[in-house]
């Protein structure tokens, strides 16, 4: 029997028993009959390094920059948001600068016929009226509309021939800029019958 076991240890020789099996067994990773890859040079290596660190200046280079250009449209934008508030008032008060004009003659004239003065109030509210339609500023005057409670402003309901929720009569007209409401109309509505 001890032939038997030493026959089978014979026949699976280990490589610590036998030097020409230990060099036959495959390195992990290595297919049969090649051998291990070899390993990369010192001077390989670092031309790769100094490459990879010339891209990475490169890019962060790029970055600072884009990051500057950025930070100079954002400044840029910033400032020109700034001037359009600043001058915004600029057209409308050119627009009113007749009116003005003509209200400081007005008071220089000592008048003594109520016609002229009449006359006077007259061209100047046609100018002033000018002036708010050139920078968009529209009345609102609804009499006989439906009651809108984002336009108007009612002060009370009064008893009327029309239709319930209809405007009866305007105590104050009202304004809009661009279709947003600078002042709602006061007004009266017709109550419900």
């Amino acid at each position: 029997m001890e032939n038997t076991q030493d026959n089978s240890s014979s026949q699976n020789p280990t490589p610590a028993d036998n030097p020409a099996v230990a060099q036959t067994i495959q390195q992990p990773g290595v297919p049969d009959g090649t051998s291990a890859p070899e390993t990369v040079d010192a001077n390989e290596t670092e031309t790769l390094l100094a490459e990879a660190q010339a891209r990475a200046t490169s890019l962060q280079e790029e970055f600072l920059r884009a990051k500057a250009e950025t930070e100079n449209v954002r400044r840029r934008a910033q400032e020109d948001v700034q001037k359009v508030h600043k001058f915004a008032i600029e057209n409308f008060a050119e627009n009113l600068l007749p009116v003005l004009d003509s209200l400081e003659a007005a008071l220089t004239h000592s008048f003594t016929d109520l016609a002229k003065v009449r006359e006077g109030v007259e061209l100047t509210l046609r100018q002033l009226t000018a002036a708010l339609e050139k920078g968009r500023v529209v009345e609102v005057n609804p009499v006989g509309e439906k009651f809108d409670p984002h336009r108007h402003q009612a002060i009370s309901m009064v008893p009327a021939d029309q239709d319930a929720n209809t405007v009866v009569s305007v105590l104050q007209k009202g304004y809009v800029i661009a279709d947003r409401v600078l002042r709602p109309a006061l007004v009266t509505v017709a109550a419900p019958k």
